[in-house]
């Protein structure tokens, strides 16, 4: 299979941007487009800068997938994340909306299963990824249909669960592209406004060189993602 880096060399496209560069990036979106939902809701340049985040974590999960080398450990942190989150969330916002680990959580679930399921190719293992996929559209499809006088939904969806999952088994570079392009307009003919926008991240993420960088920024997410959720709402408390 031909890397990001040979695709450069033959002009196809930029390979400019390491893995650490695009996840710094898809923070900064991030913290804009919470301090815009938050702090700011009068701008919404920030909601729309904000768009490029969830693209971008989501192929960086899907290569995550593919160059963990402890699967187990991987899943599980984030599903230890996704619990954390939600009974935070659930204690002080009375809200049983599903935020962005979960959705994580069952794109990595789905990843794994089916690869078992392609490894063993036996019925149980066949059942196994046929059963996680009936969970992850029960959670994004029926119960949201089911449970309507709550606020319960997966962050972004089913097609927002499935985006790493198109970019983990497209089989090159621009296949990744167009899978995610394609889960995007899918999601955005369901959100409209501003989730168009999120196709812009195809351009950063058309510029990825598939290498990690030079520092090791593996746990920064899980350390960053609560921190500066914090440092917002006191912050919004204090104003």
């Amino acid at each position: 299979m031909q890397t990001a880096t040979e695709g450069a060399r033959k002009g196809y496209l930029p390979a400019l941007l390491t893995n650490n560069q695009l996840k710094i990036l898809a923070m900064a979106a991030m913290t804009a487009d919470h301090v815009g939902l938050q702090l700011l809701p009068q701008y919404d340049i920030l909601r729309i800068i904000g768009r490029l985040a969830f693209p971008i974590f989501a192929y960086m999960i899907a290569e995550g997938c593919r160059y963990t080398r402890n699967r187990k450990k991987y899943l599980l942190t984030l599903a230890v994340m996704a619990a954390l989150f939600q009974l935070v969330y659930f204690v002080a916002m009375d809200s049983l909306y599903q935020g962005i680990f979960v959705t994580f959580t069952l794109s990595v679930s789905l990843i794994f299963a089916i690869d078992l399921a392609r490894e063993k190719k036996s019925a149980p293992a066949v059942l196994t990824a046929v059963g996680v996929f009936a969970v992850i559209f029960a959670a994004c499809v029926l119960l949201p249909a089911v449970w309507t006088g709550t606020d319960f939904a997966v962050d972004y969806d089913l097609w927002g669960v499935l985006l790493p999952v198109a970019v983990y088994y497209a089989p090159g570079r621009l296949w990744k592209l167009a899978g995610t392009a394609v889960c995007l307009v899918l999601l955005s003919l369901t959100w409209g406004m501003p989730q168009w926008y999120s196709l812009l991240a195809l351009i950063p993420l058309a510029c990825y060189n598939g290498q990690r960088g030079k520092w090791r920024m593996k746990n920064l997410f899980y350390i960053y993602y609560p921190a500066h959720l914090v440092a917002i709402y006191l912050l919004d408390m204090l104003l």
